[in-house]
């Protein structure tokens, strides 16, 4: 089981604001477990904090903006990009201006010092957005596209196409996060010089220069233009015929802009609030459309509480029928669980096949069969005993007993032909024998039941 992780210590780390030209400080800090990336503007009385959220995305044209209560904050999106891509869950982000600090437009300046302190684990599951089905989001009028696809891990692909002869057609893969440090993180900023003078001309890049971006030189100019451009940004002048990358520093990738469209994506996808277990395909994408999808998945997370666990019936089972059996005092009519297929330190999740053949369903309803609702919570209370158990040496010995109920909904009817999904979570750690745990069954996707149980664990006469 994969848990949380959130930084070992705090670090801080000052540069120049893109958009303001400011010196900006900006601190990295531990937080919580469940806590996810938040923002607390430092400089601003109360120390405001936001969420870093996709809903709270307010402006996607000159980078990520989120904003909350009229408090702002922009070009988080290469920040985001180096926790998520070194798998950090929880940090709490302390800025003293309205913007991120550009360092050199990359994410490598943050991931390097993350990789210096390290991180740590904590004792909460990784809670991931597993992608189940195709997810799609397009843009008719720009070509732009993501597609998210099943997958046991997530990875990236992006595919960048411009009308340039300088910048065509570019492609980055990156397979796993365990790339992104050495083969990621590095990958600058681009802009053409058309964009650059119109940014110049409205006081748009006060912090702008050609260390921090690659500036992309693909349609001519007058002389007196490109001369004038290039005293702007501190560089020699250059011959109007000469297109290509204007840069102080050498490409540190043959593909490294679609590499940069890589980070963005994964800057703007870390706004989901959890990891995503899937693949993406983006093609020509922008903040604009990035945020649109993480928007998407944030409205699927609200709609569902919980994600219904993965099953996949040709998987061995953690504890089969007969190990239940010797751990559990129930039997037929009564034993509700036919196999164990995960457990964790604080979880576990059950199986139980519906039949036709279940007594219950001679009087309930012989004419419409329907699963009664006590019989899902003590399927729950089951599956939650052998969770209990599993905490104690010689489990054998013990028996586990329901003290109290809570919290009771059913969603919809179970019926023959139903395999459901029991997954239940400890609320608090065991004391004095007693435990809390919230139960959940799905039918596939679709929760039907839940509840939650205070349980005693006690040792056989």
């Amino acid at each position: 089981m994969q848990r949380q992780k959130t930084l070992a210590k705090s670090f801080s780390m000052q540069g120049k604001g893109l958009h303001t030209g400011l010196n900006i400080q900006i601190t990295f800090k531990p937080a919580p477990e469940n806590h996810g990336y938040k923002i607390s503007r430092v400089d601003l009385e109360g120390q405001p904090i936001i969420d870093a959220v996709a809903e709270n995305v307010v402006g996607t044209q000159r980078g990520t903006v989120l904003s909350k209560n009229n408090i702002q904050v922009s070009t988080i999106e290469h920040a985001m990009a180096a926790l998520y891509g070194n798998e950090i869950d929880n940090c709490l982000i302390e800025v003293n201006a309205p913007e991120f600090p550009i360092f050199d437009g990359s994410s490598k300046y943050f991931s390097d010092e993350i990789l210096k302190v390290g991180t740590v684990e904590q004792n909460a599951p990784k809670d991931f957005y597993v992608v189940k089905h195709k997810i799609e989001v397009k843009d008719d009028e720009t070509g732009s596209s993501i597609v998210i696809l099943p997958d046991d891990k997530f990875s990236v692909n992006v595919l960048i196409s411009f009308n340039s002869p300088v910048l065509n057609n570019q492609y980055a893969t990156m397979d796993n996060l365990s790339q992104f440090p050495k083969e990621i993180a590095a990958s600058r900023t681009f802009v053409f010089v058309r964009e650059v003078e119109m940014l110049l001309q409205n006081n748009l890049i006060k912090g702008g220069d050609l260390d921090n971006a690659i500036v992309i030189y693909d349609q001519k100019v007058s002389q007196e233009s490109l001369n004038k451009l290039a005293d702007e940004l501190h560089i020699p002048h250059k011959n109007v015929t000469d297109l290509g990358y204007i840069n102080n520093k050498p490409l540190v990738y043959d593909n490294e802009p679609a590499r940069h469209k890589l980070i963005d994506v994964m800057g703007d996808i870390a706004l989901i609030g959890k990891p995503l277990l899937g693949r993406i395909i983006a093609t020509r994408p922008g903040h604009k459309i990035n945020t649109q999808m993480s928007r998407k998945i944030r409205k699927d997370i609200k709609l569902n509480e919980i994600q219904g666990p993965v099953y996949n019936p040709n998987t061995a089972p953690i504890m089969d029928i007969n190990r239940i059996r010797e751990l559990l005092p129930h039997r037929y009519p009564m034993l509700l669980v036919d196999k164990i297929i995960e457990l964790g330190g604080n979880y576990i999740v059950g199986i139980k096949n519906i039949t036709s053949n279940e007594p219950f369903f001679q009087g309930h309803f012989p004419q419409e069969p329907v699963m009664p609702g006590v019989l899902q919570i003590e399927a729950m209370a089951q599956t939650g005993g052998l969770l209990v158990l599993n905490s104690v040496d010689n489990p054998e010995r013990y028996s586990t007993y329901f003290m109290k109920i809570d919290g009771v909904k059913f969603r919809q009817k179970v019926v023959p032909g139903d395999t459901l999904i029991l997954r239940l979570q400890m609320i608090e750690p065991i004391r004095h024998g007693i435990s809390t745990m919230k139960g959940y069954i799905f039918v596939g996707d679709k929760l039907v039941s839940e509840a939650e149980f205070t349980a005693q664990v006690i040792k056989n006469k």
